[in-house]
C-alpha cells in the first residue's frame, strides 16, 4: 500500500512526487472541494451561524476519485498550502473523503527536496483555529454579500454586489477622485539661477532662491509672476558669492526582502504586471518550471506571505555568494534580518525568496517565459540585496549670498554602491556631482529664471498604490489584494486608464449608498477592526462564533431599518429635450445594467427605452450619416452607423473625421494609435502624412 498525498494543483503534485519517490502517490484537488451553496445563503443564522458546505458540481468527479484513493492508502498526507485558506482546503478533503485515521498535514514553503523531506518528517495534526478563521472570513463575507446585494438589485440593477472588504477599496477609489474633482489648483512661483565657476564655465550648478531679507521662503511667498518680477530686477549686477559649505554622508539601507504586498507593488511600478498577474505567474514559480533534466522545480518560496523573516541558510548561503562574487566588503556582518510591521504576522512562515540563491536568474533564463524571468530576477535581486552593505553618498548642501538674498544647491555622489550594485533604480539613483567651491568663492551668472508652478490634485490610486493603502490600514490580508481589485473591476464599478483608477458612475452610486446607509460596516477602521479579529481566531485568542455573532446581531438590525429608507431613495435621473415616440412625454437619462440609457418619463405606463448615443464627428463611409460611440453588454466601446439596423457597420477603432487619400474612405486609429483605412490596405502613424 502506498501512502497518499493530496495537493491542490497537479504542477505542485508533480514538482513534490519526484522528491517523495515510489513509497508516496500525489494527487491533486484542483483548489476547494467544498463551499457554500451559491444559490442560498447556506448560514443557519438561527443556530451558532452553522455553515452548509456543498461540492460543486466540477469538484465531483475529482472527490470521487479521491475518495476511492484515501479508500486504499495506507496513510494520508494533506499538503495543501501553508496559509489558512490552504488549512481549510485540507479539512474539506478530510470532510469530504472520511480517511480511516487521522489525516497527517505537512507544510512547507518552499518546493524543494529538503523542505519536502523533513515537513514530511515533521508532521502536524490539522490545526483548528486556522481552519475557524477562515470558515469566519469567509462566513462574514458571504452574509454582508447576501444581505447586502439584493439591495443593490432592488434599487440599482441586477448583477451588482456589496463586498465586505471589496466596497472599502471602491470606497478608497471614489473619495480620491473627489478629492481630484474638488482640487483646485493654485499657482506659485520660485526663482532659480544658474552658476558657474569663473575659471571654469564648463563646472555649473543650479541655485533656488531660499531666503530673502533673512525670512524664509516658503512655497506660496510668490504666488504672482509680478512678485517675482520685482525681484528679479533687484538681481542686476549682484555678486553671487559662496557663503557656506557642508558636507554630510548619507546612509541608504537595502529594502527588505518582499512580501506579497510590496511584490505586488514592485511588479506594478517596474514591470507594469497587474496584481492578478503578478500572482499567476509567481504560483507557476513557487510550484515548479521544468529545468530541463532536472524535471520540475520550485524557484520561490510560498508568495502569499506577510513575514519578512529569512531562514539562517538562506541568509549564510546569500553571505558567502555575495562574498565571492563581490567581496567582503560588500557583506552586512553574518547577514541581515529584518522586522515584520504586521500585526500578528505569521513569522514561522518567510518573505519571498528564491529557493536557491546560487540559481541565478541568467543560469536559468532558457527555462522560464518571459514574463517568468522578469520575476524571478525581480525576487533574486531583491532577496540578494537584502543581504548586502548598505549603499554610502556624500551629500554637498552649497549656501550662496547675492545682497540681501539667500540661494541654496544640493548634489549628492555616490561613495559606495552597496547593494545598488544588485538592485537599484536609476531614476532614484541619479547622481548630482557639486563642482569643487571655495567659501567666498564668486560665481558668474548664466542666467537667473522665474519658474511658474501649480499645485496638483493627489494621485489617482494605481494597483501598487491602492495596496499600500490597503495593507498600510489593515483593509485585507496577502491572498485578498489582487481579488479585491479584479472584483471592482469586473464589476463595472471602476476602470483603469493609463495604469490607474477612475470610478465609474456605477462605482459612485454604489459606493454613495452603502456608505450612507451602512457607515460602520464599509469604515476602514472597522475593516481593519475584524481583520484583527480574524488574526485573533487564528492564533486561538477568540472564538469564531462569537465573532460572526458580534457583527451580525447589529448589522441583522441596522439591515432591517435601512429597507424602507433606500427603498426611498432616488437614483439620478436627467431629463432631456428628447421625446418619447410613444407617448410624447421626456425621455430621462437613467443607469441601468450596462451603463446609461434613456427611459420615458410615463414610466411604468410607458416603458419605452433606447440606447444612449454619443454621435462623434465621423460620418458613415457605407450611408453618411453620423457614426454614435455605442457599447457592448460587457462595457467594451465601439463606433456604429446612427442609421441601424438599416445600416450595419461597426468598427472597434475609433473613427478621425478624415478619409484616406487612396480611396476616400473612412480614416480610424487602432489602440496602438496606428491610423488605418477600414476600405484598404493603408496603414500610417499619422492621419496627415
Amino acid at each position: 500500500m502506498q501512502n497518499l498525498v493530496i495537493v491542490e494543483s497537479p504542477a505542485k503534485a508533480k514538482t513534490i512526487e519526484k522528491f517523495l519517490g515510489k513509497g508516496f502517490k500525489v494527487e491533486a484537488s484542483y483548489g476547494h472541494v467544498r463551499d457554500l451553496p451559491k444559490a442560498e445563503l447556506g448560514i443557519n443564522t438561527e443556530e451558532d451561524f452553522e455553515p452548509k458546505y456543498v461540492i460543486p458540481t466540477k469538484a465531483r468527479k475529482r472527490i470521487n476519485l479521491l475518495k476511492k484513493e484515501v479508500e486504499k492508502a495506507k496513510e494520508l498526507y494533506l499538503a495543501t498550502d501553508l496559509d489558512r485558506e490552504g488549512e481549510a482546503i485540507a479539512w474539506h478533503i478530510t470532510e469530504v473523503t472520511k480517511p480511516k485515521s487521522a489525516p497527517k498535514r505537512v507544510i512547507f514553503s518552499e518546493i524543494t527536496k529538503d523542505a519536502i523531506l523533513e515537513a514530511f518528517n515533521h508532521p502536524r495534526d490539522l490545526d483548528t483555529n486556522l481552519i475557524d478563521a477562515q470558515q469566519a472570513r469567509r462566513i462574514l463575507d458571504r452574509l454582508v454579500g447576501y444581505k447586502l446585494s439584493p439591495l443593490l438589485w432592488k434599487k440599482v440593477r441586477r448583477g451588482l454586489s456589496a463586498g465586505r472588504v471589496q466596497s472599502v477599496a471602491l470606497r478608497l477609489i471614489v473619495e480620491r477622485e473627489r478629492e481630484v474633482q474638488d482640487f483646485k489648483s493654485e499657482e506659485y512661483w520660485n526663482i532659480e539661477v544658474n552658476l558657474s565657476k569663473k575659471e571654469k564655465p564648463e563646472e555649473n550648478l543650479i541655485a533656488k532662491l531660499t531666503e530673502m531679507l533673512d525670512k524664509k521662503i516658503e512655497k506660496f511667498t510668490f504666488q504672482k509672476q509680478e512678485d517675482v518680477k520685482k525681484i528679479l530686477d533687484d538681481f542686476n549686477n549682484a555678486i553671487f558669492i559662496v557663503n557656506n559649505i557642508e558636507k554630510k554622508q548619507r546612509v541608504r539601507n537595502p529594502y527588505p526582502p518582499f512580501i506579497t504586498s510590496t511584490l505586488q507593488q514592485e511588479a506594478s511600478r517596474r514591470l507594469g504586471f497587474s496584481a492578478k498577474k503578478t500572482m499567476v505567474i509567481a504560483q507557476q514559480l513557487y510550484e515548479g518550471v521544468i529545468m530541463g533534466n532536472e524535471g520540475s522545480i520550485g524557484l520561490i518560496t510560498y508568495m502569499r506571505t506577510d513575514s519578512l523573516n529569512l531562514s539562517s541558510e538562506f541568509i549564510e548561503r546569500s553571505v558567502n555568494l555575495v562574498k565571492e562574487k563581490f567581496g567582503s566588503n560588500y557583506v552586512e556582518g553574518s547577514g541581515r534580518r529584518f522586522k515584520t510591521k504586521a500585526k500578528l504576522a505569521q513569522e514561522a512562515h518567510e518573505a519571498i525568496r528564491p529557493t536557491y540563491i546560487e540559481r541565478e536568474p541568467s543560469s536559468i533564463k532558457n527555462f522560464l517565459t518571459p514574463d517568468q524571468f522578469k520575476l524571478y530576477s525581480l525576487i533574486y535581486n531583491r532577496a540578494l540585496a537584502s543581504q548586502m552593505k548598505e549603499a554610502l553618498f556624500e551629500v554637498t548642501s552649497v549656501k550662496i549670498k547675492a545682497k540681501q538674498y539667500g540661494f541654496l544647491s544640493s548634489g549628492s555622489r555616490l561613495l559606495f554602491d552597496g547593494f545598488l550594485k544588485v538592485y537599484q533604480d536609476k531614476k532614484e539613483e541619479k547622481e548630482n556631482i557639486m563642482p569643487s567651491l571655495e567659501t567666498d568663492e564668486e560665481l558668474d551668472v548664466i542666467k537667473i529664471d522665474s519658474i511658474q508652478s501649480f499645485t496638483v490634485p493627489p494621485a489617482r490610486y494605481s494597483e501598487a498604490s491602492l495596496v499600500k493603502t490597503m495593507e498600510e490600514n489593515g483593509i485585507g490580508r496577502p491572498s485578498t489584494y489582487a481579488p479585491i481589485m479584479s472584483t471592482i473591476i469586473d464589476r463595472g464599478y471602476t476602470k483603469k486608464e493609463n495604469g490607474y483608477f477612475f470610478p465609474q458612475e456605477i462605482g459612485f452610486i454604489v459606493n454613495d449608498l452603502l456608505v450612507s446607509n451602512f457607515p460602520n460596516i464599509f469604515d476602514i477602521k472597522f475593516t481593519a477592526q475584524i481583520e484583527e479579529e480574524f488574526d485573533e481566531i487564528a492564533a486561538g485568542k477568540e472564538k469564531w462564533k462569537k465573532v460572526i455573532a458580534d457583527f451580525y446581531q447589529p448589522f441583522s438590525k441596522d439591515l432591517e431599518s435601512k429597507h424602507e429608507e433606500i427603498e426611498k431613495i432616488k437614483l439620478p435621473e436627467v431629463e432631456t429635450d428628447i421625446k418619447c415616440e410613444k407617448c410624447g412625454k421626456s425621455m430621462l437619462i437613467k443607469i441601468g445594467r450596462y451603463g446609461k440609457f434613456l427611459a420615458c418619463a410615463g414610466f411604468p405606463e410607458c416603458k419605452n427605452t433606447k440606447p444612449l448615443v454619443k454621435e462623434i464627428e465621423a460620418t458613415c463611409p457605407r450611408c453618411s450619416e453620423k457614426l454614435v460611440e455605442k457599447r457592448t453588454r460587457k462595457g467594451r466601446i465601439f463606433y456604429g452607423c446612427s442609421s441601424y439596423p438599416s445600416c450595419n457597420f461597426a468598427s472597434w477603432n475609433e473613427p478621425l473625421n478624415e478619409q484616406c487619400k487612396k480611396c476616400g474612405s473612412l480614416l480610424v486609429r487602432d489602440k496602438k494609435g496606428n491610423v488605418l483605412c477600414v476600405d484598404c490596405d493603408l496603414k500610417m502613424n499619422n492621419p496627415k502624412e
